[in-house]
C-alpha cells in the first residue's frame, strides 16, 4: 500500500515511541511515556478493532489472589517473592483507580469469597489451616486481617458450608475501564491504529524499522505489550492461555453480590447487575486451550453450565446471553517480564491471569525503562 504524504507525515514521520498493543499495559505505557515526555510524538499500533488479548474480555475482577491461589504460589516461590507479587498488583489496583477513578470504573466493593466442592477436603482443610500464615504474611501491606471464614449464605450447593471471605476485593466494569483509558490516551494526543499487525521489526544504529502487513515505518523505541502473544519475544517464557467465559441474562431476585473463586482459581464467577458472569475451565484441558484462538470448546462450556446448574443457582431459572474467550499470558513464573530486550526494544508481557491488577503497573515500569 502507497502511504499518502499526509500520512506518512502525520502518521509515521519522526516517531519517537512505537507501542504494540492497545490493553491495559499498552495504555498505560503510553499514558507514563506522555508524563515523561510532553512533545514526544507516540503510536500505539493494534492488531484487533479493539484490544486483541484480554483486556476487554476479563471477567473485572480487582482481585490479587484467593487463599488456594497464593498457597499454591508459596509452594513454588519464596514468601518474599510472593509479598511482592501481590503487592505488585495491589499497586497496579490502586493506580488504575487512581488514574481512572472509582466512579469510571463502576468499582463495587462487595468483598470477594472463595468457595470449595466438597471433595476438595485436602484443599479445604489446608486452606483454614494456613489461613493464619497468609495474613500474617500481608499484615504489613494491608494493615488488617485479610482472609476470614464465613458461612455460606448465598445458596450454593455440593460446597463447603463455610467460604473464605476478603473485603478487600473489588469487581469493576470491563468495558467503561477500557473505553476510559482510550478516550485518556487520545485526550493526551497519542495516536491508536487498529487492525494493524506488526509482522517482524529491524533494530537498527538510531532507532527501529517496523514492519508491518503493508508498508513499515521508523521509530526511536520499540515496546511491546502483547502479553499473551509475546512467545516470539521471550524465548517461550510467555505462553497463550485461553479464559472462555458466559453471562447469563437477569435473573429476578438474584441476591448474589461479590467476586467468587473456586478450585484454585481456575473458575470464578461474579454478579454484573443481575446477572450471573462466569468463567475459566482452562484446567480440563490445558493444551487445548494454550491457544490464541478466540473460540469456545463444547467440553468447557458444558462444564461452566453444569456449575450454574448444581453448584451456582442451583434452585433457579437461568438463560445464557453471551459467551467470549479472551487470551492471558501465563508462565512457569507468575512475575511479569518487564524487560529492555536489545538497544531499542522493550516488552512488558506475562501477567500471569492478573492483568486487571498489574497491567497497569507495568505499563508504567515498561515505559519507566526508558
Amino acid at each position: 500500500m502507497q502511504l499518502s504524504f499526509w500520512e506518512h507525515k502525520n502518521w509515521f514521520t519522526a516517531v519517537d515511541y512505537t507501542i504494540v498493543g492497545s490493553g491495559i499495559v499498552g495504555l498505560h505505557c503510553a499514558l507514563r511515556l506522555r508524563e515523561k515526555f510532553p512533545t514526544a510524538k507516540i503510536l500505539v499500533l493494534e492488531k484487533g478493532v479493539l484490544p486483541q488479548g484480554a483486556s476487554t474480555k476479563n471477567a473485572g475482577f480487582a482481585c490479587f489472589g484467593s487463599m488456594s491461589e497464593i498457597l499454591d504460589d508459596l509452594n513454588e516461590h519464596s514468601e518474599q517473592e510472593v509479598f511482592d507479587l501481590i503487592q505488585r498488583r495491589y499497586q497496579g489496583l490502586q493506580l488504575l483507580r487512581k488514574r481512572l477513578g472509582d466512579t469510571v470504573l463502576d468499582l463495587q466493593i462487595f468483598g470477594g469469597y472463595e468457595l470449595f466442592l466438597k471433595e476438595e477436603e485436602a484443599t479445604y482443610e489446608t486452606c483454614l489451616q494456613k489461613l493464619p500464615l497468609v495474613n500474617e504474611l500481608l499484615q504489613p501491606l494491608f494493615n488488617e486481617t485479610v482472609f476470614s471464614v464465613k458461612q455460606n449464605n448465598f445458596g450454593f450447593e455440593k460446597t463447603k458450608e463455610q467460604l473464605i471471605f476478603n473485603p478487600f476485593e473489588a469487581q469493576l466494569n470491563t468495558g467503561n475501564m477500557m473505553q476510559a483509558l482510550l478516550k485518556m490516551a487520545v485526550q493526551n494526543d497519542v495516536l491508536i491504529l487498529n487492525q494493524q499487525t506488526v509482522l517482524s521489526y529491524v533494530e537498527k544504529n538510531k532507532g527501529v524499522e517496523v514492519i508491518l502487513a503493508d508498508f513499515s515505518f521508523q521509530t526511536n523505541k520499540l515496546f511491546f505489550a502483547t502479553n499473551g502473544f509475546a512467545s516470539d519475544l521471550t524465548n517461550g517464557d510467555v505462553k497463550p492461555a485461553r479464559a472462555q467465559v458466559l453471562i447469563t441474562k437477569p435473573i429476578s431476585n438474584l441476591d448474589i453480590r461479590g467476586t467468587f473463586h473456586l478450585d484454585k482459581g481456575y473458575y470464578y464467577f461474579r454478579n454484573f447487575e443481575d446477572r450471573i458472569l462466569l468463567g475459566g475451565g482452562r484446567n480440563l484441558d490445558f493444551d487445548g486451550e494454550t491457544t490464541i484462538e478466540l473460540t469456545q470448546t463444547e467440553k468447557i462450556q458444558n462444564h461452566l453450565e453444569k456449575l450454574l446448574q448444581e453448584v451456582i443457582l442451583p434452585n433457579q431459572k437461568f438463560e445464557i446471553e453471551h459467551r467470549w474467550s479472551g487470551i492471558m499470558g501465563v508462565g512457569k513464573q507468575k512475575t511479569p517480564i518487564v524487560k529492555q530486550l536489545s538497544t531499542h526494544v522493550y516488552c512488558g508481557v506475562r501477567l500471569g491471569g492478573m492483568g486487571v491488577a498489574i497491567g497497569s503497573l507495568v505499563g508504567k515500569e515498561l515505559a519507566d525503562l526508558l
